[in-house]
């Protein structure tokens, strides 16, 4: 059965906000073996809409689409300051009663939040907007220093290339790892960033030599995940001293050594648990953390639930 997918545009949209979506969900890419949806981009206005970069679109269908879809994206939104029309609040609140995943998309998530869908819960927006987000929706739980958040039916993402990774993590929920991993590389991005990766970056990146070769460091380190990797290993490895690799690998990553690997060897992990067979146990040593105990303390910690429930919602096994 093919997922509904609504996309919300509105008068003087950011083109690239609005492709985001309709690259990941839009286009047939059944030779890949990725599935088609029923795509719709749906007008929040009357009329045709004006974009920020000067020109004009038609989308083919109005707010009432929004009705039957499975999946509604809100890719940003065109001024805070602005409240959302009252049609589009209603339409989303309807949605998300009836049990529609709802998606906002950098300043979609003031979307969301004017619509009353965030009190109380988890989301992010763009880092730039925090401060203003926090004082006109305190009672949303804001991270700002996260790329997406999904809690349950609703799922909010920062800035610009973190709604390509937003929607590229909620088409892994809707047709499994392999599905956007074809896509994530059609688009040459990468397959799947953990979305408590950091924003921004705050250091300058380091010069191009090192840059280089702590880059290759990175690629060796995800191809043997399942190595004790320590840091002082690491640094020889590098030819440079324990501080300096630290601080060096903080500014490249914007992460520890120990954060980063945690988030590797989990995606590796939801990736093993959606494609493979093997057991929890196996799946944990060839990650590199030893037991399946470990392996379940880190999920538990990371994604709030379970491996055996993760595998189950991704493969219905």
């Amino acid at each position: 059965m093919s997922h509904s997918i609504a996309v919300v545009a509105f008068d003087r949209i950011s083109p690239f906000h609005l492709a985001v979506p309709c690259i990941v969900f839009g286009e047939d890419r059944g030779s890949l073996g990725v599935p088609s949806f029923d795509f719709r981009v749906c007008a929040a206005e009357p009329d045709t809409l004006a974009t920020s970069a000067g020109f004009t679109i038609a989308a083919g269908h109005s707010l009432d689409a929004l009705a039957a879809a499975d999946v509604i994206i809100v890719p940003s939104w065109r001024d805070p300051d602005e409240t959302p029309p009252d049609a589009l609040l209603d339409a989303l609140r309807a949605a998300h009663a009836r049990g529609a995943q709802v998606v906002g998309l950098c300043l979609g998530s003031y979307v969301l939040a004017a619509a009353g869908l965030l009190d109380g819960r988890a989301a992010t927006t763009h880092w730039a907007w925090a401060d203003d987000f926090s004082r006109r929706f305190p009672h949303v739980r804001l991270d700002p220093n996260v790329l997406y958040i999904d809690d349950g039916n609703i799922t909010t993402s920062a800035g610009t290339a973190a709604g390509l990774d937003c929607c590229l993590h909620v088409l892994r929920r809707l047709a499994g790892s392999r599905a956007a991993n074809q896509v994530a590389r059609r688009l040459v991005v990468p397959p799947h960033r953990q979305g408590t990766q950091a924003q921004f970056i705050d250091e300058p990146l380091p010069g191009r030599a090192n840059g280089e070769r702590l880059a290759g460091l990175l690629d060796w380190m995800r191809a043997n995940l399942q190595a004790d990797h320590s840091l002082d290993a690491l640094a020889e490895r590098m030819a440079m001293s324990r501080r300096t690799f630290t601080r060096r690998f903080r500014e490249t990553t914007g992460e520890t050594v120990g954060a980063w690997l945690l988030g590797q060897r989990v995606a590796l992990a939801q990736r093993m648990l959606e494609d493979t067979d093997l057991p929890i146990d196996r799946i944990a040593e060839e990650i590199g953390f030893c037991t399946g105990a470990t392996l379940r303390q880190q999920f538990a910690r990371t994604l709030k639930t379970s491996p055996s429930v993760y595998r189950r919602a991704f493969r219905g096994v």
